[in-house]
Protein backbone atom coordinates (compact mmCIF):
# COMPACT_ATOMS: atom_id res chain seq x y z
CA UNK A 1 0.00 0.00 0.00
CA UNK A 2 1.26 3.50 -0.34
CA UNK A 3 0.25 6.78 -0.35
CA UNK A 4 0.80 9.89 -2.47
CA UNK A 5 2.48 13.04 -0.82
CA UNK A 6 1.69 16.23 -2.04
CA UNK A 7 4.79 18.36 -1.97
CA UNK A 8 7.16 16.10 0.08
CA UNK A 9 9.99 14.50 -0.31
CA UNK A 10 12.24 16.45 -2.86
CA UNK A 11 9.88 16.01 -5.98
CA UNK A 12 10.07 18.21 -9.18
CA UNK A 13 7.00 20.56 -9.81
CA UNK A 14 5.50 19.76 -13.00
CA UNK A 15 5.48 22.17 -15.79
CA UNK A 16 2.70 24.39 -17.26
CA UNK A 17 2.30 22.23 -19.86
CA UNK A 18 2.42 18.63 -17.50
CA UNK A 19 0.04 20.29 -15.40
CA UNK A 20 -2.40 20.79 -19.10
CA UNK A 21 -1.68 17.17 -19.90
CA UNK A 22 -2.80 16.27 -16.18
CA UNK A 23 -5.61 18.14 -16.08
CA UNK A 24 -7.45 16.71 -19.25
CA UNK A 25 -6.01 13.36 -18.33
CA UNK A 26 -7.86 13.07 -14.74
CA UNK A 27 -10.78 14.45 -16.44
CA UNK A 28 -11.23 11.81 -19.02
CA UNK A 29 -9.83 8.99 -16.11
CA UNK A 30 -12.45 9.89 -13.69
CA UNK A 31 -15.35 9.65 -15.84
CA UNK A 32 -14.15 6.30 -17.03
CA UNK A 33 -13.03 5.31 -13.37
CA UNK A 34 -16.47 4.06 -12.35
CA UNK A 35 -17.37 1.89 -14.91
CA UNK A 36 -13.99 0.11 -15.75
CA UNK A 37 -12.17 -2.77 -13.86
CA UNK A 38 -8.84 -2.46 -15.86
CA UNK A 39 -7.00 0.02 -17.39
CA UNK A 40 -4.76 0.19 -20.74
CA UNK A 41 -2.02 2.91 -21.28
CA UNK A 42 -0.99 3.27 -24.60
CA UNK A 43 2.70 3.91 -24.78
CA UNK A 44 3.51 6.83 -27.21
CA UNK A 45 6.42 5.91 -28.36
CA UNK A 46 5.47 2.22 -30.19
CA UNK A 47 1.73 1.81 -29.38
CA UNK A 48 2.27 -0.72 -26.94
CA UNK A 49 -0.35 -1.09 -23.75
CA UNK A 50 0.01 -1.51 -20.61
CA UNK A 51 -2.68 -2.83 -18.27
CA UNK A 52 -3.03 -1.74 -15.06
CA UNK A 53 -5.18 -2.53 -12.15
CA UNK A 54 -8.39 -0.47 -10.96
CA UNK A 55 -6.56 0.21 -7.61
CA UNK A 56 -3.46 1.85 -9.77
CA UNK A 57 -6.02 3.71 -11.67
CA UNK A 58 -6.97 5.15 -8.59
CA UNK A 59 -3.34 6.08 -7.30
CA UNK A 60 -2.67 7.39 -10.84
CA UNK A 61 -6.19 9.76 -10.78
CA UNK A 62 -4.98 10.97 -7.70
CA UNK A 63 -1.53 12.12 -9.00
CA UNK A 64 -3.01 13.63 -11.96
CA UNK A 65 -5.03 15.78 -9.85
CA UNK A 66 -2.51 16.90 -7.93
CA UNK A 67 -0.13 17.61 -11.37
CA UNK A 68 -3.03 19.43 -13.02
CA UNK A 69 -3.24 21.90 -10.15
CA UNK A 70 0.72 22.59 -10.18
CA UNK A 71 1.73 20.71 -6.93
CA UNK A 72 4.33 18.27 -7.00
CA UNK A 73 4.08 14.65 -5.90
CA UNK A 74 5.61 11.81 -4.29
CA UNK A 75 4.54 7.85 -3.97
CA UNK A 76 5.53 6.50 -0.72
CA UNK A 77 5.43 3.30 0.69
CA UNK A 78 3.44 2.85 4.13
CA UNK A 79 6.41 0.78 5.30
CA UNK A 80 8.95 3.22 4.20
CA UNK A 81 11.30 4.74 6.81
CA UNK A 82 11.89 8.40 6.77
CA UNK A 83 14.85 10.91 8.64
CA UNK A 84 13.79 13.05 10.96
CA UNK A 85 13.87 15.83 8.17
CA UNK A 86 11.90 14.12 5.51
CA UNK A 87 8.93 13.63 8.81
CA UNK A 88 9.32 17.00 9.89
CA UNK A 89 8.82 18.40 6.24
CA UNK A 90 5.73 15.75 6.16
CA UNK A 91 4.16 17.47 9.27
CA UNK A 92 5.02 21.18 8.66
CA UNK A 93 7.42 21.51 11.80
CA UNK A 94 11.12 21.90 12.22
CA UNK A 95 13.75 19.42 13.09
CA UNK A 96 14.11 19.76 16.34
CA UNK A 97 10.79 20.47 17.64
CA UNK A 98 9.93 16.42 15.90
CA UNK A 99 13.12 15.06 17.59
CA UNK A 100 11.32 16.46 20.78
CA UNK A 101 8.15 14.26 19.70
CA UNK A 102 10.41 11.23 19.63
CA UNK A 103 12.51 12.23 22.98
CA UNK A 104 8.93 12.30 24.53
CA UNK A 105 7.43 8.88 22.69
CA UNK A 106 5.03 11.05 21.39
CA UNK A 107 6.06 9.58 17.98
CA UNK A 108 7.41 5.91 17.68
CA UNK A 109 11.05 5.99 16.04
CA UNK A 110 14.50 3.64 15.66
CA UNK A 111 18.01 3.93 15.77
CA UNK A 112 20.04 3.04 12.70
CA UNK A 113 23.57 4.28 13.98
CA UNK A 114 23.32 7.41 14.95
CA UNK A 115 20.30 8.00 13.04
CA UNK A 116 16.69 8.52 13.80
CA UNK A 117 13.88 6.90 11.53
CA UNK A 118 10.05 7.42 11.61
CA UNK A 119 7.78 4.35 9.75
CA UNK A 120 5.85 6.79 7.17
CA UNK A 121 2.91 4.63 9.10
CA UNK A 122 3.31 6.20 12.36
CA UNK A 123 3.89 9.40 11.39
CA UNK A 124 0.41 9.49 9.58
CA UNK A 125 -1.05 7.95 12.30
CA UNK A 126 0.26 10.62 14.58
CA UNK A 127 -0.68 13.62 12.05
CA UNK A 128 -4.43 12.34 11.63
CA UNK A 129 -4.56 12.74 15.54
CA UNK A 130 -3.55 15.57 15.58
CA UNK A 131 -4.98 17.12 12.79
CA UNK A 132 -8.47 15.59 14.67
CA UNK A 133 -7.56 17.51 17.76
CA UNK A 134 -7.40 20.09 16.00
CA UNK A 135 -10.61 20.30 14.08
CA UNK A 136 -12.21 19.17 17.66
CA UNK A 137 -10.96 22.40 19.10
CA UNK A 138 -11.64 24.41 15.96
CA UNK A 139 -15.32 23.39 16.32
CA UNK A 140 -15.96 23.83 19.86
CA UNK A 141 -14.46 27.91 19.25
CA UNK A 142 -16.78 28.37 16.50
CA UNK A 143 -19.72 27.13 18.70
CA UNK A 144 -18.80 29.43 21.23
CA UNK A 145 -18.31 32.29 18.88
CA UNK A 146 -21.75 31.63 17.96
CA UNK A 147 -23.01 31.33 21.45
CA UNK A 148 -21.73 35.00 22.26
CA UNK A 149 -23.05 35.90 18.60
CA UNK A 150 -19.72 37.12 17.75
CA UNK A 151 -20.50 36.82 13.76
CA UNK A 152 -19.21 33.39 13.15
Amino acid sequence: MSTILINELNSETPSVADSRIAESSSRTLAIKMPKAKHFRLEIDEDGETLAIPASAAKVLLRALTEMAQGNTISVVPTRAELSTQQAAEILGVSRPYLVKLLDEDKLPSRKVGTHRRVLYLDLMTYKNEIDAKRMDALDELTAQAQELKMGY
